[in-house]
């Protein structure tokens, strides 16, 4: 890290370092890789060894365990008990294979001092909800065909991150809960064509309550079940594969689901099995527990998990939610991060720390092709830089201040008055020495209680004069400013770009899930697609648009680029100007004046309008020629020098993008 005012904490930044080294030793012992040491998932849990299975368990509280299911009438049963191995808190046992079937349903009734209750084993991979009782269980899975993959060996294209983000369960037109099959057969063609690269999917680890987003995990290991079997999970990221995109996951480490009859908390008794002892270990605000990544067995949990998900299910990275959660013993909740000493004081979780690293070490290991992103809203120094480099390991950090941003600016202040020199600093903000993910919005802006961009823009007009027999100046201003503002969000990102399902046409409703407030309605809980397909309504026409701008970046490898470049900020006129990729991007944001003439400073030569927003296709006013051309002039100064300018029309409310012929 190239960063001058980090050298006053250089010493914290070794001790960081060396922390993260002894903690790899102490769990090696020198003995194995890291990689190898996170393979928990192939020791613990139920597994078929030849002719019998074995079911294995850390619970170090535990007094006596048993398998309960269908098979023993949910009864304890001797040949069921497991027994202990030694001193470290493991149990096993072993059964012969003609005892469990797959499909059956099991538990584990665990008895501590002083008390009983059923659990799901920590390492599960497979549980479905009953229907009446809402009440997970696990289940046997030993499919006599294993799923046989088309792209075994998937790596990933060597460019820049184009983002799809998405929800298996939300992703249907039906009110009601989608599957990964659905996904793979009418919502992935509609990715691919969009020209997306990569596919970021969320809520796949196991959770109770389905209005969490996936956010309040009960079992790590298991893929959600509520939208089908680790087979179809499997077949749509093939399928993904075969079409060429990366395939990462959300990835929930920050937290755990409080439940205990379905998850890992109380799992033998204690609180502190997997968890911090005492108020450290409740996240009051989001209701959950906080790990304790200070000690082995949960390390060796968590990287496991890691490692599982890669293994089993050939995803091509993880979006790390939550980490600014991790980092901080107050969560950072409430607090603004203005100066250098909050990253290094002693608000800051160390462990937490190391823990990222040596995840980062595992994934990056066993697939140095892999993404890491890191969802961190401090701005902690060097969580997207190697450790080689003095980082922590993540690929990738989110922008997570641009939509932040834009939501502030489209709240306060009318856009006849956007600040347009400070709109390109928010826009650029950010360390030069990591790699950053910008994106408008994701998930985050669409939660109901908030509003998307569109939404925003036009509001209650969207459910009336969206149809495009009629003109309504609310629209034409909300459809225009979208465009610009998701393209020039794209243009000044950093190194890649996300977007959420559905927010590319506008989708004009926020995301509720089904909870007692909404009489558990899916009509908030679902994507609307017909609205993009109608060609009567102008949904299509910001379809349209963002699929250019894909093109745009893939073609020319936008993102892969340096910069920005500023050529051109006149706040009088509300324009902005700059050069990326040898492309040059100019954006009129005057709501009613129109500039003729203007002059525009380039390099000398003939310039190609290759993209517009205000063409007609992209549901603008065509106000300029499809492929027009631009020439320079050059103009004398006078200390010598030749200035050479383009004039340009340039409309309201339009973005252009203008390539040099070679």
């Amino acid at each position: 890290m190239k960063d001058p005012y980090l050298y006053p904490y250089l010493s914290v930044i070794r001790r960081r370092l060396e922390k993260v080294r002894d903690r790899e030793q102490r769990l090696t012992e020198g003995r194995m890789e890291l990689v190898d040491f996170a393979s928990g998932h192939e020791y613990f849990g139920l597994h078929r060894e030849g002719a019998e299975w074995v079911f294995r368990e850390w619970a170090p509280n535990a007094t006596s365990i048993s398998l309960i299911g269908d098979f023993t009438d949910w009864r304890e049963e001797k040949d069921y008990s497991l027994h202990r191995t030694g001193e470290s808190g493991n149990w096993e046992v072993r059964i012969p294979a003609d005892k469990l079937k797959s499909g059956q349903l099991y538990k584990l009734l665990m008895r501590w001092p002083g008390g009983s209750g059923e659990r799901i084993p920590a390492y599960v991979r497979r549980t479905v909800q009953d229907p009446h009782t809402h009440l997970f269980a696990a289940q046997v899975w030993k499919p006599e065909q294993p799923y046989a993959w088309h792209s075994p060996f998937f790596r990933r294209p060597p460019e820049s991150p184009r983002i799809y983000e998405a929800h298996i369960g939300m992703a249907q037109e039906e009110e009601r809960v989608g599957a990964y099959d659905e996904f793979r057969k009418n919502i992935l063609p509609r990715v691919i064509d969009a020209g997306y690269n990569t596919l970021q999917l969320m809520a796949i680890q196991e959770h109770p309550y389905y209005g969490s987003l996936g956010y309040h995990v009960s079992s790590f290991f298991a893929a959600s079940s509520r939208f089908g079997t680790p087979e179809e999970l499997k077949e749509l990221i093939d399928a993904a594969h075969e079409a060429g995109l990366a395939v990462i996951m959300d990835l929930v480490h920050s937290h755990a689901a409080r439940n205990e009859q379905e998850g890992i908390s109380r799992f033998d008794g204690t609180l502190y099995q997997y968890f911090h002892e005492g108020p450290r270990g409740d996240h009051i605000a989001w209701d959950s527990r906080c790990f304790d990544y200070g000690k082995p067995e949960v390390l060796h949990f968590l990287l496991s998990n890691c490692r599982f998900w890669l293994d089993e299910y050939h995803f091509d990275g993880f979006r790390f939610d939550g980490v600014t959660s991790m980092l901080y013993l107050d969560h950072g909740l409430g607090k603004a991060f203005t100066e250098y000493a909050d990253y290094f004081g002693d608000n800051v979780d160390e462990d937490a720390l190391t823990y990222l690293a040596l995840a980062n070490k595992v994934i990056h290991t066993l697939r140095p092709d892999a993404i890491t992103i890191a969802e961190d809203v401090s701005g902690m120094p060097g969580l997207a830089a190697s450790r080689e480099e003095g980082g922590f390991g993540f690929d990738y950090r989110l922008a997570m201040g641009v939509p932040d941003y834009w939501i502030k600016l489209l709240k306060e202040t009318p856009d006849e008055q956007w600040p347009i020199g400070h709109l390109y600093y928010e826009l650029t903000n950010r360390r030069a020495d990591e790699k950053t993910i910008g994106y408008a919005e994701s998930h985050d802006q669409a939660i109901v209680g908030d509003k998307t961009l569109i939404f925003r823009l036009i509001d209650a007009e969207m459910y009336t004069h969206m149809n495009v027999f009629e003109s309504n100046l609310r629209v034409d201003r909300g459809i225009a400013l979208h465009k610009m503002i998701r393209l020039i969000t794209l243009a000044t990102a950093g190194n890649g770009y996300l977007n959420f399902m559905g927010n590319e046409f506008g989708h004009p409703e926020w995301i509720d899930f089904p909870r007692e407030g909404n009489n558990w309605s899916y009509k908030y809980a679902r994507r609307q697609w017909r609205l993009r397909d109608d060609t009567n309504l102008r949904y299509r026409f910001l379809a349209a648009f963002d699929k250019a701008m894909m093109h745009l970046a893939a073609e020319y490898s936008l993102l892969d680029a340096s910069g920005p470049y500023l050529i051109l900020e006149n706040q009088a006129n509300l324009l902005l100007g700059f050069q990326r990729a040898g492309l040059v991007f100019l954006f009129c944001f005057h709501p009613h004046q129109s500039l003729a003439h203007y002059p525009v400073d380039l390099q000398p030569g003939e310039y190609h309008l290759i993209l517009d927003s205000d063409a007609v296709e992209f549901g603008g006013h065509g106000r300029l020629h499809p492929g027009q051309v631009y020439f320079t002039k050059p103009e004398p100064l006078p200390d010598g020098n030749i200035r050479h300018t383009a004039t340009l029309y340039l409309p309201t409310r339009s973005a252009l993008v203008l390539r040099r012929k070679e």
